[in-house]
C-alpha cells in the first residue's frame, strides 16, 4: 500500500525554552515517532541524544523527557523546529511541502539566545529562507538522523563540538 503525504496542522508539542536560554537548536519537523511521543528526537535511531550525551558527559538516553528538558534548560539550551506545520510523507524531510514556518523571532524574544544551531540541511535551508534577519546567528550542523549514514557518531560529536563551545555555564 502506497503511503500518501499527510498535512500535519500543528507541531504537536511546545518548544523547550525559557528566558535564560542562550542557545537554540532547531530541527526541521518532528518525526512520526516524536509526534506520537510528543517530544523531540524520539526515533530510536536518531543520534541527537547520543551526541548531546557525549558533548555534555550526561546520559540523556536513559532519562525521561522531563529530565531531558531539565538538562537542556540547566545548560541554557532551547530546542524546537523550523517548521510549525506542513505536509509530509512519514518522517522524510525531502517530502516536506506547504510549510508554515515557526516564528523564530517571536520564539527567542525575551530570551538571551545569541546562537542558533540547525540540525541538518533541511532545517538550515528553511531557516535561512524564512528568517533572513537572523542569518548572523545561524550555524549549520550535520544531521543526527540515521538517514545521514555518512556520519558516524564520533564524527557527529566532533562536528557538534561548536555547540558545546558556545555554551557558557554559570
Amino acid at each position: 500500500m502506497k503511503q500518501e503525504p499527510v498535512t500535519i496542522p500543528n507541531h504537536g508539542f511546545p518548544p523547550i525554552i525559557n528566558k535564560e536560554s542562550q542557545t537554540l537548536i532547531l530541527g526541521s519537523f518532528p518525526s512520526v515517532q516524536s509526534r506520537k511521543s510528543e517530544f523531540f528526537y524520539m526515533y530510536p535511531q536518531n543520534r541527537f541524544w547520543s551526541v548531546l550525551s557525549e558533548l555534555f558527559q550526561l546520559d540523556f538516553n536513559s532519562v525521561d523527557s522531563f529530565q531531558k528538558r531539565e538538562y537542556l534548560l540547566e545548560r541554557h539550551i532551547a530546542l524546537y523546529d523550523v517548521i510549525e506545520s506542513c505536509t509530509i510523507l512519514g518522517s522524510k524531510d525531502s517530502s516536506i511541502t506547504n510549510v508554515n514556518p515557526t516564528d523564530i523571532v517571536a520564539l527567542i524574544e525575551n530570551t538571551k539566545v545569541k546562537h542558533i544551531f540547525l540540525n541538518g540541511k533541511t532545517a538550515y535551508n528553511l531557516f535561512l529562507k524564512y528568517n533572513p534577519s537572523l542569518y548572523h546567528m545561524a550555524t549549520y550542523l550535520p544531521s543526527t538522523s540515521s538517514a545521514n549514514a555518512s556520519f558516524s557518531l564520533e564524527r557527529l560529536v566532533q562536528e557538534w563540538q561548536v555547540l558545546r563551545q558556545s555554551i557558557k555555564l554559570d
